[in-house]
C-alpha cells in the first residue's frame, strides 16, 4: 500500500478555483442552451419530407362514399390558404368543425367525420397550415394555428349561415379549439380529445419522458428562444386560462390515461377550470388520441350522442343563424 502521508499537495489558488468553476458553468450552460435550441427547432421546424406517390396511398372520402368537396379558406389573419374538406349533409341544421393535431392530416379524422355526417351534420375537416399535406412551412404549437381555426369558423358560417356550429379537436387541435372558441361565440359545443393544458406543460412532459430530466432546467432558455425565433412565449398558449370563458357552452373532454405525448393530468386540470355543463371521459388503456381505437363503437356513441343532445335536439327550438362572429386577433 502506498503511504501518502509525507506527500504535500499544492493548494489551488483562488484564480484556479474561479476558472475551474467558470469552465464547469459554461459547460452546463452550453448543455442547457443546446437542449433549448433543440426543443424550439423540433417545435417549429417544417417537415423536410418531399411529396411522393406514397402520399396518395391513403384513405379519402371516396372510400367512405362521402360527398366531400376539396376546399381552401383564409385564416382570420394571414395571406395563406388552409386546406380541408367540406362534406354537406342534405337538410343539416348543424356543422361540425373537425381538426387534427400537431403535424396531423385531415385524413387522420376521416373515420369520425363519416359517423358525424351520417348522424346528420355538415362536416368541415381541415388541417392546420404547414402541419399536414403542404410541407416546408414553419409551424407553432397552437399560437398561429388559432387563426386557422377562426378562419374555419368564418368559412362554415358562410357555407351554411343558419346552421349551429360544433367542434371536435384532437391533441393540439383540441387546445387550439379552446383558445379560439374563447374568442368567438359561434361554436356552441366542443369535444376535446387529448388536449394539453398549456404549451409549457406539453413541452415539459415531453422533456421529462425523453431526457428524464426536470424541465425547470430548460424552461427559461426555451421560452426565450421561442420568443426570439417564433415570436411568442409559453404564456401566450395556455388553454387552461381560456377554457373557463367557454361556459355555458357544453364541453366533453376525452383523454387516455396511458398518453405518452400529453400528460393525462392535463385533462382533470382543464375539466376543473371549465364551467358547466361539462363531461370528462378518461379511458384507462388509451394512448394519445387513442380512445377511438380502444373502442370505436363506444367512442362514436359518446361523441355523436354529445352533439345530438347539445346541437341537434335543441336546433328545432333555436335558430342557428344570426349575428356575425365576434372575433379578436389571437394573441
Amino acid at each position: 500500500m502506498f503511504n501518502l502521508s509525507h506527500v504535500r499537495f499544492a493548494r489551488p489558488s483562488l484564480k484556479q478555483i474561479l476558472l475551474g468553476g467558470l469552465g464547469g458553468s459554461v459547460g452546463v450552460l452550453g448543455v442547457v442552451l443546446a437542449v433549448g435550441i433543440y426543443i424550439v427547432e423540433i417545435l417549429t421546424r417544417p417537415s423536410k419530407r418531399p411529396a411522393s406517390c406514397f402520399d396518395l396511398y391513403t384513405f379519402s372520402p371516396f372510400e367512405l362514399d362521402l360527398p366531400a368537396e376539396e376546399i381552401t379558406f383564409a385564416p382570420l389573419y394571414g395571406d395563406y390558404k388552409v386546406s380541408g374538406w367540406y362534406i354537406p349533409c342534405p337538410g343539416a341544421k348543424t356543422t361540425i368543425i373537425v381538426c387534427p393535431g400537431y403535424r396531423g392530416k385531415r385524413e387522420d379524422v376521416l373515420g369520425i367525420c363519416g359517423h358525424l355526417w351520417k348522424a346528420g351534420h355538415n362536416i368541415l375537416a381541415f388541417e392546420y397550415y404547414g402541419h399536414g399535406s403542404p410541407v416546408g412551412k414553419p409551424v407553432t404549437l397552437g399560437y398561429r394555428e388559432i387563426n386557422d381555426f377562426l378562419g374555419a369558423v368564418v368559412y362554415a358560417k358562410q357555407r351554411a349561415p343558419r346552421t349551429r356550429l360544433g367542434a371536435l379537436g384532437y391533441s393540439m387541435g383540441a387546445s387550439v379549439a379552446i383558445m379560439a372558441c374563447a374568442r368567438t361565440t359561434e361554436v356552441e359545443a366542443l369535444v376535446l380529445d387529448s388536449g394539453f393544458a398549456s404549451h409549457k406543460s406539453a413541452v415539459g412532459y415531453a422533456v421529462r419522458r425523453t431526457l428524464h430530466l426536470p424541465f425547470i432546467l430548460f424552461d427559461w432558455v426555451t421560452d426565450w428562444l421561442l420568443g426570439w425565433k417564433a415570436g411568442y412565449h409559453f404564456r401566450q398558449v395556455e388553454p387552461l386560462r381560456d377554457i373557463g370563458r367557454l361556459a355555458p357552452r357544453p364541453l366533453l373532454i376525452i383523454h387516455g390515461l396511458k398518453d405518452t405525448v400529453v400528460d393525462p393530468q392535463d385533462a382533470p386540470l382543464l375539466y376543473e377550470a371549465a364551467g358547466e355543463p361539462k363531461e370528462l371521459w378518461l379511458v384507462p388503456n388509451a394512448d394519445h388520441c387513442g380512445a377511438y381505437f380502444d373502442d370505436r363503437a363506444a367512442y362514436v356513441e359518446k361523441v355523436v350522442g354529445f352533439f345530438e343532445r347539445h346541437l341537434l335536439l335543441s336546433s328545432s327550438e333555436e335558430d342557428g343563424g344570426g349575428e356575425a362572429s365576434k372575433l379578436t386577433e389571437a394573441s
